[in-house]
C-alpha cells in the first residue's frame, strides 16, 4: 500500500486542491479516470456555453431585420459548431493532465477510486492510503428507471454537447436548466424541440414570475408538456416516441429523431462505496459536510456536487478556497454559501440570488416587491427587446432577500445584487443609493429596486 500526505478523488475543482497540496511540499495522489477539469470544463459549463453562443449568433442574424438590416441565415454548418468547440477544450484537459504529470510531489491515478476502509481506496488493484482525504468526485446524469428506455438509444447532456449529426427532432425529457439550455440550442440550430416536464412549468426551482415567463416564452419556439410526467419510451417511425400523462390521466405520445434525458444529476458516491470509509451521506446520496467542509469520517473533506452544498462550479471553485485552507494549511475555515447566484443561459438569460417568494411564503417571512421591466428601459427600447424583468423580494425594513432577473444578460446584472448582498449592508438602499451608469442595462436593477416599497 502507498500513503500519502494528501489524496484527492476527483479532478474537477479537486485538482487545485492536489495542486496547492503538493505546492506545499505534502506527498499527493489525485485520482481521476477522465480527463482533468470534471464536469465543468468537459461535460458542462464550458462546452455548453460554446454551443449557445453560436445558437445566440445564429438568432442575431434571423433577428437583423429589426434594425433594417437586410441579412439571412442561409445554412449552419453544426459539424464544425461542435468541432470548435471539442478543439478549444480538449487541449485544455490535456494540457492539464501534462502539467500534473510533471508536477513535483504529486502522482495522477487515471482510474476510478473504490473506499476499501478508513481513508483507503483501491485503484486499478492498487491501495492508496492517506493522512487525509477529499472527495471531489462530482456527479452524474439522473437516468430514471422509465419503461422502454433501456431499450433505445437515448443521449444524456454529456452526449448531446457532442453529437456532430444533428437530429431533425428531438424529444427533451425534463424542464430544468440543463433542459432548457440545450432546447434553446438545439432549436436555434434548426431541430424541432419537444419539452415534457412534470412540473406545472419549466424551471420550476426559480422563482414563479421567472419560471412562468420563461414557460411562456418557450412555447413560442418549442413544443413544450408540462405537468405531464414520463411513463415509458418506445422505438417508432424510425425514431424515439416518448409517453407521458398527467396527474389526471391525461396521455400524450410525442415523436422524435432521438430522446435526450435531462432529469437532473446525481452524485458519484454510490461508485465510491463511502460507506467501507465512515463517510455520512444524506437520503439523496450527497455527502454531509459541516461549516469546515469536513464530513463524519475523521481526516475526510468533501466539496463540489457530491457535497450538495450548492451544485454550481462557482460554488465548487469556492469551496476549493475552503478546503485548501483546511487541508493544506490546517485552517479552521468555516464556508459561507450566503449570496449564492446562479445564471441559466438560454435567451433571454435567468439569474437570481437570495430567496423566491414561494420559499418566503413556505416560512411566513414577512415581505415586499419590486419590479422593473427591461423594454421599458432605454437600452431595452435600444436593443428592441421583447422580454425581460426584474424581481426584487425584500423584507419590510428594507433587507435584501431576494433578487431574480429575466432577460438580456441577467447572468451580468445580478452581480451588483451579489454584492450587496454579500458585501454590504445588504438593503435596498445598498442599490439605489448609487449611480448606475446610463444607459446601461443594469438601470432596470435601479429602476425595480427603487420600486420597493420601503
Amino acid at each position: 500500500m502507498t500513503h500519502y500526505d494528501v489524496l484527492v478523488i476527483g479532478g474537477g475543482t479537486g485538482n487545485n486542491v492536489a495542486a496547492a497540496a503538493a505546492d506545499a511540499g505534502l506527498e499527493t495522489a489525485l485520482v481521476e479516470p477522465g480527463p482533468l477539469g470534471g464536469t465543468c470544463l468537459n461535460r458542462g459549463c464550458n462546452p455548453s456555453k460554446m454551443l449557445i453562443q453560436a445558437a445566440t449568433a445564429a438568432n442575431r442574424v434571423r433577428e437583423a431585420d429589426q434594425f433594417f438590416n437586410d441579412a439571412s441565415l442561409d445554412d449552419i454548418d453544426y459539424a464544425a459548431v461542435i468541432d470548435d468547440m471539442d478543439e478549444t477544450l480538449s487541449p485544455l484537459a490535456e494540457g492539464m493532465e501534462e502539467r500534473y504529470a510533471e508536477k513535483d510531489h504529486l502522482t495522477l491515478y487515471e482510474h476510478e477510486a473504490v473506499f476499501v476502509d478508513e481513508r483507503t481506496v483501491e485503484v486499478d488493484g492498487e491501495r492508496l492510503s492517506a493522512d487525509q482525504v477529499v472527495v471531489a468526485a462530482g456527479s452524474r446524469p439522473v437516468v430514471p428507471p422509465i419503461d422502454g428506455l433501456d431499450s433505445v438509444d437515448y443521449m444524456t447532456s454529456a452526449d448531446a454537447l457532442y453529437r456532430r449529426d444533428q437530429p431533425d427532432s428531438l424529444v427533451i425529457m425534463g424542464g430544468g436548466y440543463i433542459a432548457v439550455e440545450l432546447g434553446y440550442f438545439f432549436e436555434s440550430m434548426g431541430t424541432d424541440v419537444t419539452l415534457v416536464e412534470m412540473m406545472d412549468t419549466l424551471v420550476p426551482r426559480e422563482d414563479r414570475a421567472l419560471s412562468a415567463a420563461y414557460t411562456d416564452i418557450a412555447r413560442d419556439r418549442h413544443e413544450v408538456f408540462t405537468g405531464h410526467r414520463v411513463t415509458a419510451v418506445e422505438e417508432a417511425d424510425g425514431g424515439v416516441r416518448v409517453h407521458a400523462e398527467t396527474e389526471d390521466g391525461d396521455e400524450v405520445a410525442v415523436t422524435g429523431d432521438d430522446v435526450l434525458v435531462a432529469l437532473g444529476r446525481r452524485p458519484n458516491t454510490d461508485t465510491l462505496n463511502v460507506d467501507a470509509a465512515g463517510i455520512e451521506t444524506d437520503d439523496n446520496g450527497f455527502i454531509v459536510t459541516d461549516d469546515t467542509l469536513a464530513t463524519s469520517a475523521e481526516g475526510v473533506w468533501a466539496q463540489g456536487d457530491i457535497a450538495d452544498n450548492a451544485m454550481f462550479k462557482h460554488a465548487g471553485d469556492y469551496e476549493t478556497q475552503v478546503t485548501i485552507e483546511n487541508v493544506v494549511h490546517d485552517g479552521t475555515r468555516e464556508a459561507d454559501f450566503s449570496a449564492m447566484p446562479h445564471a441559466i443561459f438560454t435567451e433571454p438569460q435567468m439569474a437570481g440570488v437570495g430567496a423566491t417568494e414561494t420559499e418566503l411564503e413556505e416560512v411566513g417571512r414577512e415581505y415586499v416587491t419590486g419590479r422593473a421591466e427591461l423594454p421599458d428601459t432605454p437600452m431595452g427600447r435600444a436593443k428592441k427587446l421583447d422580454h425581460g424583468f426584474v424581481k426584487v423580494l425584500a423584507a419590510p425594513d428594507g433587507e435584501i432577500l431576494g433578487c431574480h432577473v429575466l432577460g438580456h444578460e441577467a447572468s451580468t446584472m445580478i452581480h451588483e445584487v451579489v454584492v450587496a448582498m454579500r458585501r454590504g449592508t445588504g438593503t435596498v438602499a445598498d442599490i439605489t443609493e448609487i449611480m448606475h451608469a446610463h444607459p446601461t442595462l443594469n438601470k432596470v436593477v435601479e429602476y425595480a429596486f427603487r420600486d420597493v416599497p420601503v
